[in-house]
């Protein structure tokens, strides 16, 4: 097939650092040329990719602090790939909203990825474009009423996640993931004040967010129980959970698939998590790690989770999260799509869920 996948701009593909969305399409993509498909990659210029690379801007926009108006290179972007769009079988959308108007201009079918949630001003987006087939990360993601194709759950390369069987000693804690509210990383030094436990913690602190990390998290960082690690990169990023004891993910919304969780069960290390979002699609109950109804359920579940097999929680990621699942789920949504489609708008007929 030949395949264009469109991809944010924010960061490079993959991300050398935080970046959920960038890295699953990096990973698709790749894996979509090894399986001999025609891929088009449309990223910012520092994308490293075995796929062609259509770039209409050098760098990633994060990157850049001339750059002011963010949409403008993300409209330039998605004019590239409908202009190119009858060159392609289909193309895949991972930007959201953004590219729902024009894909109902060309006949070449788009699926769109669902790598966020539904607001009460993008639902007004979406429900207008209701026929358009999309995939959900989960299936707690499906709030709305859309023509979901699939559920196709993000996948990692077991590879770049090496197996440890025996922690680093002292034990510790770890916290990987935004420094937002929502995200819960005072949660996290809570529970570790309350236990008596080491926590280390890592992942970037946006702008929107600076105040919140000065107020609530910077000054209970002491570089002993607690310590921060900053935005470090994917090898430091395995080395963090899977020489951790647990993982913990306080989250307070809905979180539409927690990569954190599948990244440290594929170390071996299990993750208690609050019940919320997808949390009880990825985490096995009492064989991967804990879900739990609040926080002090998930401190009183550590003793609980230091007694979990740690290849138990390998193998469930090996054999539901890989990215070859990942593919194989996108591979017959592309096909579905394809066969089934509507000349008019690009439309389709809806295909059932893979799940």
């Amino acid at each position: 097939m030949k395949i264009a996948q469109v991809a944010p701009l924010w960061e490079q593909v993959p991300p050398p650092n935080y970046g959920g969305i960038e890295l699953v399409v990096s990973r698709l993509t790749d894996e979509l040329v090894r399986r001999g498909h025609e891929v088009t990659l449309f990223a910012s210029g520092d994308s490293q990719t075995l796929a062609r690379l259509a770039a209409i801007y050098p760098r990633a926009l994060r990157l850049d602090n001339n750059v002011k108006e963010y949409a403008v290179y993300e409209m330039l972007e998605l004019s590239q790939a409908y202009q190119q769009a009858a060159e392609f079988d289909i193309i895949h959308s991972h930007v959201g909203i953004a590219a729902l108007a024009l894909a109902s201009l060309v006949s070449t079918p788009t699926v769109h990825t669902l790598h966020g949630n539904f607001t009460k001003d993008n639902i007004n987006v979406y429900s207008h474009h209701q026929k358009q087939p999309y995939v959900s990360i989960s299936n707690a993601q499906r709030q709305i009423n859309l023509n979901y194709a699939a559920t196709v759950y993000n996948g990692i390369q077991l590879t770049d996640y090496p197996f440890i069987a025996q922690p680093k000693e002292p034990p510790y804690l770890a916290f990987l993931g935004r420094f937002s509210p929502e995200k819960g990383p005072h949660q996290a030094i809570a529970i570790a004040k309350q236990t008596g436990w080491r926590l280390k913690m890592a992942g970037k602190v946006d702008v929107a967010d600076s105040k919140f990390f000065e107020q609530e998290i910077a000054p209970k960082i002491d570089g002993q129980q607690i310590e921060y690690l900053g935005e470090i990169n994917h090898t430091a990023k395995a080395e963090l959970l899977g020489n951790a004891a647990i993982t913990l993910f306080p989250i307070s919304w809905q979180e539409p698939f927690g990569l954190v969780m599948i990244e440290s069960m594929a170390t071996g290390t299990p993750v208690i998590a609050m019940n919320l979002g997808s949390v009880p699609e990825v985490i096995v109950q009492g064989q991967t790690g804990f879900i739990c109804q609040n926080y002090q359920e998930m401190a009183a579940m550590i003793p609980a989770a230091l007694k979990l097999n740690r290849h138990a929680c390998r193998e469930h990621v090996k054999n539901k999260f890989s990215v070859t699942q990942m593919v194989d789920g996108y591979e017959a949504v592309y096909k579905e799509i394809i066969k089934n489609r509507i000349n008019l708008n690009g439309y389709i007929h809806a295909a059932k869920v893979r799940q």
